[in-house]
């Protein structure tokens, strides 16, 4: 290795490169970690960070900047993603040291930001340790964990352009800020109890005090909790309600105050070793609840009786199959679950819900939390570092052993997506349930943090918000919109309204679902996939409400290869709501009597049974419907497992469950759909009939609910196998999609994989967008944006029933 000397030229075999890093490479330590490479090798240069990505220059001897160039990626930080690195020659220059300068902030924004993650290791050490400063200091962070994305307003990635920037650093964290042998070098958020964002408690309105004066927040919080109370906490991307698990009464009185229905709330645990007796843990489920971004896991609950120790209430998740399990993310958790407490520590479950009212957004504003959460907490805990960015929990399952994101938003986004296809700058705003809406260019895609239903008004302002902001970290300015087929969704008149001149694309709703599939997995459109699209409503061409689909489609379009037969949906969201209408609605289309043996025809009072037959009998106000969705609500009902829905796929969540409760079983024939022709070139139409006259049949005559749910599941995975066999005779398809919010459902989702996988096909499945309607934006973007050379981008897609 050759060193330069102050004041000297460079060696005549000296070497200078020009290094540019892009990816997640801001705000993950990636300067000091440049820093420690180049002087470890004696290279003398400087980094620094741009809208361009890190941009760095090193000389020395040849072999040394070859190194360096070759390590740069393999070695990265943790929490670094790096997409690409770009090397040129330019011409030595001499001098000495390596230094890091100052960001530049010319040129347009191109880096990327990372998301929020969790408390590493090092820090959570210092959190309990007394003898250190930042001993049960609530924010302590360094470059390798804390607050990221929801904190940053706007790049390049530096304190001054984050929230952080009204908190002076104090000298002792500016010394380590400063310094590149430090964890903290370069590390923006970092504080200490001198310096950093403070904690306070406050009591509700007409409440007593919570604590003594002078006494700490986070005990004072941990009393309340074991006393009952109902807690705002402030996170890293908004507010939770919080309280103990393991009492009913709390959890009942929250369910209450937040009018949640039978909605399952989400737990935070200690640690690991407190869930473990409650539900079924693999290493892949391991990994989600350890690991950086720690999501909500859903979890299956163990059959047997857990032993003795802290057991979730009842009212925690009435009648779900799964627990909701996550582990504290922030150093404020892990304080409130007893890290570094005396004895006694308080709950070591806690529910932890999103702080707003059903179907409102997540709060992030403290004044705000006083009077939106006014109603429903007791005392708030938050501190005054602001949240700049909303950021809900994210949710995953596991499926045949790889993670299924079902909602996608803290510790996820806003990482981008790598696209198969090249789109022009767009903006495909998703569709009205469970919103988010995605940004695109070139072969990148940003699919936003979880926005939410757009019922509310509060919701779609939160979507203006979003928009703008990612917009504003990407770069990303959209000359083209996308939106869902369906003139009366609001996240369609938002489109229209906020169009500003610009074209606004209409994307049929299943043809996005398989689109995003397709994406996701890497597929450019050359050649077509059989989507086989299942949820609970979407659109139609016909007008119909379409959900159970086979479409022939790449990004270009789609034709219609078959579809569950039309069942008149009377009174549209009532019987959403309650099931067992549309149970009678599946009946009535099947000519089967409304046998009053049956507990979905008992379930209906009489006087509504009368005005319902009525209506099914006239079609009044009885919109077709081909939704798998729907059908799913019927057996439901038809079983007895759920006559009344308060959230969405309650009933279908109550089928799988008990499904999984049946003992191992082959289908049965009965189970089974008639498909008809709809005349030539047209799609086959599969009418489950001959199914539900079997389970009426097995319910009659005392067949185990479970079982039946068995077996229809069974049917419905048998169907999507002999369609799909029929479309690769005819034309010759040879991939299958699976997408739709019913392919949430794991056991469904297994055997149809499973069928087919051994059939031959290539079977595309969601892993990181999620198969419900919040990863409909990516779908929208790719079809509506694809670069191409006719039609031109912005073109109405093809579409055919």
């Amino acid at each position: 290795m050759t060193a330069v000397r102050p004041g000297t030229a460079p060696p005549t075999n000296a070497l200078r490169h020009r290094v540019v890093v892009r990816g997640v490479v801001q705000g993950v330590g990636f300067r000091p970690y440049v820093h420690a490479l180049a002087t470890g090798l004696r290279l003398t240069g400087h980094v620094t960070n741009t809208p361009d990505g890190v941009v760095a220059e090193v000389e020395g001897a040849p072999a040394d900047v070859a190194a360096f160039s070759a390590r740069i990626a393999p070695e990265a930080p943790p929490l670094a993603r790096v997409e690409s690195v770009e090397t040129t020659d330019v011409a030595p220059s001499g001098g000495s040291g390596f230094t890091i300068v100052p960001s530049r902030q010319d040129g347009g924004v191109r880096t990327l930001v990372p998301p929020d993650t969790a408390t590493c290791e090092a820090c959570l050490a210092e959190l309990a340790d007394p003898a250190d400063r930042r001993h049960l200091h609530p924010f302590v962070t360094c470059t390798h964990c804390g607050p990221r994305f929801t904190i940053v307003t706007g790049l390049p990635y530096d304190r001054a352009q984050t929230t952080m920037a009204g908190f002076p650093m104090c000298p002792d964290c500016a010394r380590e800020y400063e310094d590149p042998t430090d964890r903290r070098f370069h590390a923006q958020p970092v504080a200490c109890p001198r310096c950093g964002p403070r904690l306070r408690l406050v009591a509700g309105p007409g409440r007593p005090t919570p604590a003594e004066p002078g006494t700490d927040p986070v005990t004072a919080a941990r009393r309340m909790l074991a006393a009952g109370a109902i807690l705002a906490v402030k996170g890293l991307g908004g507010y939770h309600l919080a309280c103990d698990a393991t009492n009913s009464a709390a959890v009942a009185e929250l369910r209450r105050r937040k009018a949640r229905g039978d909605k399952p709330f989400a737990l935070m645990a200690a640690e690991i070793a407190d869930v473990e007796p409650l539900v079924h843990l693999g290493p892949v489920e391991r990994e989600l609840l350890t690991g950086r971004a720690r999501p909500v896991v859903l979890l299956r609950r163990r059959d047997t009786p857990p032993r003795p120790g802290a057991v979730p209430a009842p009212e925690v998740a009435p009648g779900s199959p799964d627990l909701g399990v996550m582990l504290p993310y922030t150093p404020v958790h892990h304080l409130l679950l007893g890290l570094g407490a005396a004895e006694p520590r308080g709950p070591r479950l806690l529910v932890m819900t999103s702080g707003n009212l059903s179907g409102e957004p997540i709060v992030t504003e403290d004044a705000d939390a006083l009077t939106r959460l006014a109603g429903l907490a007791d005392a708030w805990l938050l501190h005054d570092r602001p949240i700049h960015v909303p950021c809900d929990d994210s949710v995953v399952r596991v499926c045949d052993g790889a993670e299924l994101v079902l909602r996608r938003s803290r510790g996820y986004a806003p990482l981008p997506l790598t696209l198969p296809v090249e789109v022009v700058p767009t903006l495909a705003v998703g569709g009205d349930l469970k919103n988010a809406f995605c940004l695109g260019q070139g072969h990148r895609a940003w699919l936003s943090a979880h926005i939410g239903d757009m019922d509310a008004l509060a919701t779609q302002s939160a979507l203006s918000a979003a928009e703008r902001q990612l917009e504003s970290v990407t770069g990303v300015m959209p000359g083209l919109l996308a939106a869902d087929r369906h003139p009366a969704y609001r996240s369609t008149r938002w489109a229209a309204r906020h169009a500003a001149g610009r074209p606004v694309v209409p994307v049929q709703h299943h043809h996005a679902h398989v689109a995003a599939a397709m994406a996701e997995n890497g597929l450019d459109g050359s050649r077509p996939v059989l989507g086989v699209a299942f949820d609970g409503t979407g659109h139609g061409l016909d007008g119909a409400v379409w959900g159970g689909e086979f479409l022939l489609a790449d990004y270009a379009g789609f034709s219609r290869f078959a579809h569950l037969a039309y069942v008149p949906l009377p009174g549209g969201d009532a019987t959403v709501r309650r099931p067992y209408r549309m149970a009678l609605a599946h009946l009535h289309a099947a000519g089967l009597p409304a046998d009053p043996a049956l507990p979905c025809v008992a379930a209906c009072p009489p006087d509504e049974l009368r005005l319902l037959e009525q209506q099914l009998a006239r079609r009044l106000n009885c919109v077709p419907t081909s939704s798998m969705g729907r059908l799913f609500d019927a057996v439901a009902s038809l079983t007895g497992v759920c006559h009344l829905a308060g959230h969405e796929a309650q009933a279908a969540v109550a089928l799988e469950a008990a499904a999984l409760r049946a003992p191992a079983a082959e289908g049965d024939a009965r189970y089974a759909f008639r498909p008809v022709a709809s005349g030539p070139g047209g799609p086959l139409s599969l009418d489950p009939a001959p199914l539900l006259a079997a389970a009426a049949d097995d319910v009659r005559g005392g067949t185990p609910p479970a079982l039946v749910a068995a077996r229809f599941h069974h049917a419905v995975a048998h169907l999507v196998h002999t369609v799909c066999r029929a479309a690769r005779a005819e034309r010759g398809v040879e991939t299958v999609a699976l997408t739709g919010g019913v392919f949430a459902n794991t056991v469904l989702s297994s055997a149809c994989a499973r069928a087919l996988s051994r059939d031959g096909f290539t079977v595309l499945r969601h892993r990181l967008v999620p198969p419900n309607d919040g990863g409909l934006a990516l779908g929208q973007l790719v079809v509506a944006g694809r670069v191409t050379a006719d039609p031109a981008p912005g073109a109405r897609p093809r579409q055919r029933q």
